[in-house]
């Protein structure tokens, strides 16, 4: 079972051939992080997180962020000894062998694809809600959300997924420079935000702080998990670093130190501002984000509260008076949230083309297209899986199967860089994790925790995809597997790829 180990130093020798200029400090790195982490959780899943816990939704952020902070520590030391594509996957076959690679796989594939489908929802509630209230019309909700929220399908979601697979097929990548200006759209729309709601807040808003106990605050953290994945984009970014040692551990921990504190502004601006507290059912248990009895709830109060909107940020500017800044953040979150949907299904597609090819996948997953250039096949298959997510399922319950995966990508990872150093005690690490034994045990605690926090419909699909995983991988890739049948190539062409970010989930 964990016989089959792809070698580290033949990854190795490909990173040796092309290593990377080290040319970035702390303050570089802090930056890259705060721009990879805030986005699309603050922007959707606040409602959510109200809905669960209230008030108490500003220590799930912290809660959140710590379990972030543990395992972002142990992704470094793995990302600076193994700096080639594939991420957790490449890391995982590196060290725990075959089968616990193909399950982070197989893991990452649902975190991306399924991701990508939930920013597609949380794009769609911010546009529709920008139309609607920019033009004074009204569009039925029949057709801009799933069956889950009181609708038949959400196209517009559907549309700009597939505009995105459109984009990749023919092999558009972001500049630098449009990146950075999204990301300063962003930033810009959130500390306006700020600015404006913090000084209407009333205190009286903040009680009862946790309406649904401790366990509301665990399962909005669950959720609001969401809201912080795309930090790893830092740890990979080790072999460019100078002073790995010193500046790594600033730039991760800073980066989230920061995106902590605004994320703890914003939520305070909504709370403070227009109140927060959850839907309750007949029996006084709060009724569950995305679903049919929830909608309901929102249509009998015409959607007049933050739990019931789509786009939660907006809405609440225009409740203490500023529409216009409200469609502005509309606007802000329609421009930026595309790019971080191209991000994960770039993602999802190039986790697909290491594995498929190391033989675990079919061969055509890793064709290249002849004209333009990338891997065709796969990217529009992923593209039509998300398009369906986004058309048919709630934002929320999106998020949390994302995080599934993403949280068992991470135990794995904070498992596997304690074993690495044990196996392999003198192998050279730019970066050494911190007190590992004391790191990485409290990052594997805290992904298990929030994983139990996350509402049992997303824990079942989490189960069943695994399942399958295990399916696929004894009825085909293991026989086909290229380490099981002892070939083992050097890609010079990965040296200079960046280990795979989880991208900007935000």
């Amino acid at each position: 079972m964990f016989g089959r180990v792809k070698p580290l130093d033949a990854i190795l020798a490909t990173a040796e051939k092309k290593s990377l200029h080290r040319s970035l400090g702390a303050f570089q790195l802090t930056m890259l992080g705060v721009g990879a982490v805030i986005g699309t959780g603050i922007f959707v899943l606040t409602a959510e997180a109200t809905q669960k816990a209230g008030p108490g939704m500003m220590i799930s952020f912290i809660m959140a962020g710590f379990v972030c902070a543990v395992a972002a520590l142990c992704y470094a030391e793995m990302s600076s000894m193994v700096p080639v594509s594939g991420s957790a996957y490449t890391y995982t076959y590196a060290v725990m062998g075959e089968l616990m690679a193909w399950m982070v796989g197989w893991a990452l594939i649902l975190e991306y694809a399924v991701a990508a489908g939930a920013v597609s929802v949380g794009w769609s509630g911010y546009v529709v809600g920008l139309i609607e209230n920019a033009f004074h019309i009204d569009i039925p909700d029949l057709l801009v959300r799933g069956p889950y929220d009181g609708g038949v399908i959400n196209l517009p979601a559907m549309l700009i997924a597939s505009l995105v697979t459109w984009l990749l097929v023919i092999g558009t990548k972001e500049s630098a420079t449009v990146n950075a200006a999204l990301v300063a759209i962003k930033v810009t729309a959130l500390t306006l935000f700020v600015i404006l709601a913090l000084p209407v807040m009333k205190m009286e808003h903040f009680e009862p702080f946790s309406p649904l106990g401790f366990g509301g605050i665990t399962a909005a953290a669950s959720s609001i998990f969401f809201a912080y994945v795309g930090f790893d984009a830092v740890s990979t970014a080790a072999e460019e670093t100078k002073n790995p040692q010193r500046n790594m551990p600033i730039g991760l921990i800073g980066s989230l130190a920061i995106c902590t504190v605004f994320y703890l502004l914003v939520a305070a601006g909504v709370i403070g501002s227009v109140g927060v507290s959850p839907i309750l059912d007949a029996h006084g248990a709060g009724l569950e984000p995305g679903s049919r009895e929830l909608a309901a709830q929102c249509a009998s109060i015409n959607d007049q509260a933050v739990v019931c909107s789509k786009e939660a940020l907006a809405w609440t500017l225009r409740q203490i008076g500023w529409p216009q800044i409200g469609n502005l953040i509309g606007l802000a979150a329609g421009l930026a949230l595309p790019s971080v949907i191209l991000m994960m299904m770039f993602g999802q597609t190039r986790i697909f083309f290491v594995m498929s090819r190391d033989g675990l996948l079919p061969e055509a997953f890793s064709r290249i297209h002849p004209k333009f250039n990338t891997p065709h096949y796969i990217t529009i298959l992923t593209g039509i899986f998300v398009a369906l997510f986004a058309a048919f399922f709630p934002v929320g319950l999106l998020a949390n199967i994302s995080n599934s995966g993403t949280l068992f990508a991470f135990a794995a990872v904070s498992i596997a860089v304690m074993v690495i150093r044990k196996t392999d005690p003198t192998r050279h690490r730019p970066f050494v994790t911190p007190a590992l034994y004391i790191t990485a045990p409290l990052s594997l605690i805290g992904c298990v925790y929030l994983f139990y926090g996350l509402d049992v419909k997303s824990q079942m699909l989490f189960v069943i995809w695994a399942v399958i995983g295990l399916v696929v991988y004894y009825t085909y890739s293991r026989s086909r597997s290229h380490v099981g049948r002892g070939l083992t190539e050097v890609h010079e062409d990965d040296a200079d790829a960046p280990p795979l970010p989880v991208p900007p989930v935000e």
